[in-house]
């Protein structure tokens, strides 16, 4: 046999040996650190939300006068019975740091969901049909990043009145710009790609032509942004909660729990801490899963 053809055969064994694209992404998913302590610190916290009736040793409601302001066990004067302790009221602060994870992860989804359908619906019709329509919503583009956010934030909720649908409401319209920015460029470079081309050719329609050639082109984005957009909307929530006027008492919430143990923070700094740790753990977890979806779904497939 001679060289040439031994390259020959060798050659259909190389190319049944390369790794597929579906192979290459688990391999830039589970090769990715920063992704999978995103990921499983995201994946523990929505299961203490889910399970947080079976987890809470008891009702984060329930007041005790006799129990006030107890320490964690690892305190002098602690119980086993309230393992973190309890708060000014009695109420056992591990069963409110439990049940404040449904209320932060509800807030964030739903408020990163408000800003992804109004920001990916300006940007995707700016991007596509361009003239008029990109003028007026670069308008309002300007003009909500013109905007105090957290002052306006905390106007409207005083004017409508705090609850959980109000605060998801507000902190997602006030947060949709940067949707906006992404999927407006993308769209206008994807408008000029020969398949998009082909359709307009075929004769498809505009509204068939965004639902099934640029959306779908789209969506790696839009879920990276929708990551980041989830820590910064459960930082707006605990911003308006520490500030009063977000969750109110006595709905357990992250924020007004740090709001209220600051007033003893310099005694009993765990009503603070702890809380705050939670914030941290939960937020830091959205910005490095998202952060990795980034580095996986880029071309050159960055790893961290």
């Amino acid at each position: 046999m001679t060289q040439t053809d031994v390259q020959m055969t060798a050659a259909p064994e190389a190319e049944t040996g390369a790794p597929t694209p579906a192979q290459i992404f688990r391999q830039r998913l589970f090769g990715h650190t920063g992704f999978l302590i995103g990921a499983g610190l995201i994946g523990v916290i929505a299961l203490v939300a889910i399970f947080a009736p079976l987890i809470a040793p008891h009702d984060p409601y329930a007041q005790s006068l006799s129990s006030r302001m107890l320490p964690p066990v690892w305190v002098e004067g602690g119980r086993w019975e309230h393992l973190l302790g309890t708060d000014q009221n009695g109420r056992d602060y591990l069963s409110r740091l439990i049940y404040g994870t449904r209320v932060s992860i509800t807030i964030g989804l739903g408020a990163a969901t408000v800003g992804l359908v109004i920001g990916v619906t300006l940007g995707v019709l700016a991007g596509y049909f361009g003239g008029w329509v990109d003028h007026v919503v670069s308008f309002l583009l300007t003009a909500q990043l013109a905007l105090p956010g957290l002052l306006l934030a905390m106007a409207l909720v005083f004017i409508i009145g705090p609850s959980i649908w109000v605060v998801i409401g507000i902190v997602g319209v006030l947060h949709w710009t940067y949707y906006l920015v992404v999927t407006r460029a993308a769209t206008q470079r994807i408008r000029s790609q020969d398949y998009v081309l082909a359709a307009v050719a075929a004769g498809a329609s505009p509204r068939q032509i965004l639902w099934h050639e640029i959306l779908p082109n789209l969506m790696s984005a839009i879920i990276v942004i929708f990551t980041f957009e989830l820590g910064i909307a459960i930082l707006a929530e605990s911003s308006l909660s520490f500030l009063g006027v977000g969750i109110q008492p006595p709905t357990p919430s992250w924020g007004l729990m740090i709001a209220e143990g600051k007033q003893a923070m310099f005694y009993r700094p765990w009503l603070v801490v702890l809380p705050g740790l939670c914030l941290f753990a939960l937020v830091i977890g959205a910005n490095l899963m998202g952060d990795g979806l980034r580095d996986i779904t880029s071309p050159e497939g960055r790893n961290a």
